[in-house]
């Protein structure tokens, strides 16, 4: 009963697509959510997330819901805006995070006015936000997410090494290194396309929650990077699946259901785990003694 309760929805069509959406968007997500949680850039990373929206709607206004059409869309606005909250937070006494703050608010309701006042009725614009309900998807959206997946996995590869250093020593990174600067720009890119995979899968409130939540839950279960990327990977595409189940059983919007899988991994986590978790932290094991 397990069983079929586990995979009766793949005989699905566009549950199965679902389903290898997760599985590719998990496997760059993985590394995008450790990287963002070291740098400390966990928040950024939700504010972009919402940046994306005026470069949908842009999109949706200019060829309707062509998947290709708001992917261009969402990638140019989360650069722009990730760009424009660089030069500001340069150029003037504001933090980077207020920037991106304001930006993100401007963003999200230009975006919501766009698609509204240009046909997009409220259960299309309530999927927008929240992802699709019943866990469904198309060939055209998991193409891009596979592309955009790939192409993450790629560059993370080739920057790996001075983004590990830039967390770790980043002043030391700068003393012999001229990449540190090229690395964090591409970093951003990375960030921009597993963001619009994301909102494909799982509206652009929640798409982040895939990257974000996984990372953090790995992050009580080991130091070393390389399992942090594994686990939370792992981590990603167990709580994507369960989501899914949940989504396509209960027909809820993906996004809720994907987020509160993820958070219900990070409280274990958080409790049990031996890398700070609450639990261990309050009986901790007994040292050797000389």
């Amino acid at each position: 009963m397990t069983v079929n309760f586990l995979l009766a929805p793949l005989q699905d069509d566009s549950v199965r697509h679902s389903f290898a959406a997760v599985l590719a968007l998990a496997l760059a997500a993985g590394p995008v959510g450790v990287f963002l949680m070291l740098r400390r850039m966990s928040l950024v990373g939700d504010a972009m997330a919402h940046a994306i929206l005026p470069g949908v709607a842009i999109g949706f206004l200019a060829a309707g819901l062509s998947v290709f059409a708001m992917t261009v869309g969402g990638v140019v606005a989360g650069i722009v805006i990730a760009l424009l909250s660089g030069a500001v937070s340069r150029a003037t006494q504001l933090q980077e995070d207020a920037s991106l703050a304001v930006f993100l608010l401007v963003s999200l309701a230009f975006g919501v006015v766009i698609v509204t006042a240009n046909g997009m009725d409220i259960e299309k614009l309530m999927e927008f936000l929240f992802g699709e309900t019943a866990a469904a998807m198309n060939a055209e959206k998991l193409l891009v997410i596979a592309v955009n997946s790939t192409v993450s996995i790629l560059v993370l590869a080739l920057i790996f090494r001075p983004l590990v250093i830039d967390c770790v020593d980043p002043t030391f990174l700068r003393t012999v290194s001229r990449g540190g600067g090229i690395a964090h720009l591409a970093f951003l890119i990375v960030l921009v396309l597993n963001l619009v995979s994301g909102f494909h899968a799982f509206g652009t409130l929640l798409g982040v929650s895939i990257i974000i939540v996984p990372a953090a839950a790995a992050r009580f279960w080991t130091r070393d990077v390389t399992r942090l990327v594994a686990l939370s990977s792992v981590t990603a595409l167990l709580t994507g699946w369960a989501g899914l189940l949940v989504s396509f059983y209960a027909d809820v919007p993906s996004g809720p259901a994907v987020t509160l899988a993820a958070g219900a991994v990070y409280l274990v986590s958080l409790l049990f785990g031996p890398v700070g978790g609450l639990l261990p932290r309050a009986w901790p094991r007994r040292h050797l003694e000389a």
